[in-house]
Order: C-alpha cells, then structure tokens, then sequence
C-alpha cells in the first residue's frame, strides 16, 4: 500500500472540476499530467489512460512508488487533456503552456492550477494569452483554470500559434557567465553563477585529491571549479535530483578538458549514495520545488555526506549562515571548522573521523632467570 501527501492543495484544487462535474474525464485516449505530483486526490477514483511527466526525481519516485505511469519529455504523443502544476518561474511557465497545448489533441483541453501565492491570477492571463478564453474555480487559496476545447490544426481557432512558438523557445538554453556555461530558466540560480557556490569555489583547498562527488550540482558549476582547482581529483560523480539541470551539467563538463573521470545520476541524495568518496563537496537546498523553507532537507544532504565519505573523508559545503546545521556537523563528523563567512554565507569543512586504532596486545609476562636479557 502506497503512502500518498495529504496537503497538496493545488493538486487537490486542480482535480475539482472533474469532481464537480464542471468538465468530464476523456472516456479514450487517456490524459497527459505535465510536473505531475502524487497525492490522494489521484485515487480517489479510476483515472483511466493517465500518464504522467515529471523531472524531479524524488516527485518522480512518488509517482512510480504509487503505481502510476511515466513518460519521458521526448514523448510526442497527443492527448485529450493535457493537466499542468505551473512551475513558479515565468518563462519556465510560460514554455511549459507552449509544450502543453502542442501535446493536446485536437478538442482537447489544457488544465491548470497554482496557488495564489505562486501568481494563480498571472498564470492564468498567461494560459488566457496563448489559448483564448478560460474557465476557472478558487479553492483551498487556488485557483484551477482551463481553455476551450482546442481545435490546434484549425486556422480558426483561438489557439495563437505565433505566441505559442515564442513560448516555446524560452525554455531553451542558452549562455551564462559570460558564455563559460549554459543553463535555462526554472534551474537554481539558472542566470548567473550563484554567489554562495562562487565563495565556496574560491575556499576550496588544492589538496583536495581522490574520488569526489558534488551533492546537487545543478548545472554543474561546483564541480567544474573542483576541477579547476584541484588537480588531485581522480574522479567525479554529480549528483542532481532535477533532471533538466543534470543534462545541462553533462554538457557543460563535456566542455572541460580533464582526464578525470565523471559521471552524471540523476538521484535523490536524500535517499543516500551507492558509492564511498574521499571528498564531497555541496550547496544544500534549503526549499523545495514549491520554495517552502525546509532545512531538514540540508541536514539530511550533511548526514548522507558523512555517510557517504571514507573515514577521513572531506565535506567542504556552504550555507546561509542562519542555517541550523551545527549540531548534524558536530554529530555526523570527527572535526568540524567555519573556514569563512561573506555576505550571510558560510564555509564550512567537515572531516569524517578516523576508525580509534586498536590497542596493542598485552605482552605476555614472561619469568627470567637473572642475567638473562631475552624476552
């Protein structure tokens, strides 16, 4: 028996209008559930032909945990309704809409819902921009929206293809930091290099040496500095839960001319790591996807570090200084220091203790005669 959230309101608002009979479930062809997110509201009654696409892996393991079906963004199929949970950020949003509407068959329907305090009002003038005229119901401080049946091969129709082409490319990637990355909206810190990361990069030792791993690398700007920096590096595993940032880093480290050796998993940390590593080094999320404040979530990526590393081992990290990690440091490591603090940030490095030597055995007492020196 699957465990399923019981406080997702947006999820449970976007739902409501087929529970009241305000729109009908397709009876074929089934429903395509774009940054889909378990929850009771999905079993409460047969969904037939649902199928559901999500990048963030531990979202995306709910999904599976719960029996239901993934598909992969490449899938190309088209869908009588196409149910969307809008990520906050705009042109994120906005490309998400563009891929929903190109994903519904025709006389199909696009359904949204976000939270008023995520923007429901402008999410919804956004879908209302792009498709035409919109429904709508407000609960649970939500509000749930969704187009006309869209006829999308009639010239006719409400459906703006021309906006519906430019929303598509605001997703793409494209050049940061002066052209040293790429990365794309929705990514943490998705525009600039992070200045919290930048401080920790600029901390990090060169005597750093062995296996590594970088604990939520997101487009991968850590671990090209760890690369840079520390010549020692044998080898280097990203780890990152948001799949869209991982394709990103696998290309920005395939620029980097390095013989080490790297690999790319998609992987919730929070779960713990396969491997054992001399050196770990991590920007903690501190939110979830929804950007609810969740601490637990950086002292969990400390734990698995610590769990993660070889006795020995080094955690170089950073965190808003506010942050309430000391006490998981002071007892998931051997020796814990604050090696800088900047602009509300903070560096710390973490040394996993040494295994305590075992004495040595006792030496037998042996009796001597006088005069004899041997033992």
């Amino acid at each position: 028996m699957h465990t399923v959230a019981t406080d997702d309101l947006a999820l449970e608002t976007l739902m409501l209008p087929f529970e009241r009979g305000l729109l009908a479930w397709p009876e074929e062809g089934g429903a395509l559930f774009l940054r889909a997110r378990d929850g009771w509201p999905l079993h409460q009654r047969p969904l037939p032909g649902l199928v559901c696409e999500q990048s963030f892996k531990p979202d995306a393991d709910a999904l599976v945990r719960a029996g239901l079906t993934l598909v992969a963004p490449d899938n190309t199929a088209r869908y009588p309704l196409v149910l969307v949970l809008p990520p906050r950020q705009r042109e994120e949003l906005r490309a998400l809409y563009a891929r929903a509407v190109e994903r519904v068959a025709p006389g199909g329907r696009v359904v949204a819902c976000v939270s008023n305090k995520e923007g429901a009002r402008s999410a919804q003038d956004d879908l209302r921009k792009l498709a035409g005229a919109v429904g709508d119901l407000t609960k649970n401080k939500c509000r749930v929206f969704w187009t006309a049946p869209l006829h999308v091969d009639d010239s006719a129709a409400s459906l703006d293809t021309a906006l519906q082409a430019q929303w598509l490319q605001l997703d793409a990637s494209r050049p940061v930091a002066g052209g040293r990355f790429i990365s794309r909206p929705g990514v943490f810190a998705w525009d600039r290099i992070d200045p919290a990361s930048a401080l920790l990069a600029a901390q990090l030792p060169a005597d750093l040496a062995g296996a590594a791993a970088d604990l939520g690398a997101g487009f991968g700007y850590l671990s090209a500095e760890l690369l840079a920096r520390c010549p020692s590096i044998t080898a280097l595993d990203l780890y990152e839960a948001e799949a869209r940032a991982l394709e990103l880093a696998r290309t920005n480290l395939g620029a980097v001319d390095t013989t080490v050796r790297l690999d790319y998993h998609w992987h919730d940390v929070t779960a713990g790591l396969p491997k054992q590593y001399d050196v770990i080094i991590s920007n903690p999320p501190f939110h979830t996807q929804g950007s609810s404040y969740r601490p637990d979530i950086g002292r969990r990526f400390i734990a698995v570090a610590a769990e993660a590393l070889k006795p020995g081992g080094r955690l170089w990290m950073v965190a808003n200084r506010h942050l309430p990690y000391e006490a998981v440091l002071t007892d998931s490591f051997g020796s814990v220091r604050t090696v800088a603090q900047h602009d509300g940030f903070k560096i710390i490095e973490a040394v996993k203790a040494m295994p305590a030597r075992p004495a040595p055995p006792e030496r037998p007492f042996v009796r001597t005669r006088p005069g004899d020196r041997s033992l």
